[in-house]
């Protein structure tokens, strides 16, 4: 297991405070890029739950903040990124429609959005 996903479990697992998908995708790799976890919780803590509207995925935002972080600026990370996490979500980004789909299959919506944050984090470090 990667140091990054590593940290992206432990995140997932403190119940308070309690990390968003967005929080929890940028600081698996903040200490890498000298960014404090304080600072990270801040940059993300409204990218949690799509921006707090059901919008794009915060565990989508903060693979996109990561790999900002990390110097890749260069569109064509973002979009393999968002065409990746698209191909294994029947082609949604969005919070609410991601939780939708998890809900008509029966699943559990913290273990949903830890998989969630576990994908982004393996999707970074790929483009790393």
């Amino acid at each position: 297991m990667s140091k990054y996903l590593e940290r992206a479990e432990k995140l997932r697992a403190i119940v308070e405070p309690h990390y968003n998908c967005a929080q929890s995708v940028l600081m698996s790799f903040s200490p890498d890029f000298n960014l404090s976890d304080e600072a990270a919780y801040k940059i993300a803590v409204h990218y949690g739950a799509g921006m707090k509207s059901g919008n794009v995925c915060g565990a989508v935002t903060g693979a996109l903040m990561a790999l900002g972080l990390a110097g890749k600026s260069d569109e064509k990370f973002a979009h393999q990124v968002l065409q990746k996490f698209k191909e294994n979500h029947k082609g949604c980004l969005n919070c609410v429609d991601l939780l939708r789909q998890n809900k008509e299959a029966g699943g559990n919506k913290k273990a949903h959005c830890d998989a969630c944050v576990y994908e982004c984090v393996k999707l970074v470090e790929e483009l790393l």
